[in-house]
């Protein structure tokens, strides 16, 4: 079975002098992903969480193979990704991973193609998918009322326009 590289978090400034790290979690599901014993792949090493604890609402993590400071603070901004079946699924069948949505045809309610969503923007306030709608850029933010449907086996998503969601386009929809 295929499977697809994701990236769960950045490991951020060291906390203390043992080698623990604050981790910037890009996961819905951290307690699964940064379980003791999951190795992750980086770009220069294999990292083992050896544990982690839940400090002033960020992720602290101890790796196996980082036992100071200093060596915590070398890997800052390190990307730490897994090996995933390229067909699992998060458990809420309202969540999808990016590689999911990234390629789908993005269409309105009324069925007009608007484009294919070319990326995944995970921002402060929400998440927004970017659309190719003929050469231009279109943000969508990745909400039940703006994005009612996602169809993975068909291929596309529904968007619903809303005043000044679509409409700078040169083409009506």
């Amino acid at each position: 079975m295929a499977s697809i590289e994701l990236i769960v978090g950045r490991v951020g400034r060291a906390h203390g002098l043992a080698g623990d790290v604050a981790v910037d979690v890009r996961t819905d599901d951290p307690d699964r992903r940064f379980a003791d014993g999951t190795t992750f792949m980086s770009v220069r090493d294999t990292l083992t969480v050896a544990s982690t604890k839940w400090h002033s609402g960020r992720l602290l993590v101890r790796f196996e193979e980082v036992g100071d400071r200093t060596t915590a603070e070398s890997l800052r901004g390190t990307d730490l990704r897994v090996q995933v079946a390229e067909d699992e699924r998060p458990d809420d069948p309202e969540e999808f991973y990016d590689h999911q949505l990234v390629g789908l045809r993005a269409e309105t309610d009324a069925g007009a193609v608007l484009g294919e969503v070319t990326d995944v923007l995970h921002l402060p306030a929400q998440d927004v998918i970017v659309v190719d709608c003929a050469g231009r850029d279109v943000l969508i933010p990745f909400i039940t009322e703006l994005v009612p449907a996602v169809d993975l086996e068909a291929g596309r998503i529904v968007v619903v326009d809303r005043p000044g969601l679509l409409q700078d386009r040169d083409e009506d929809f």
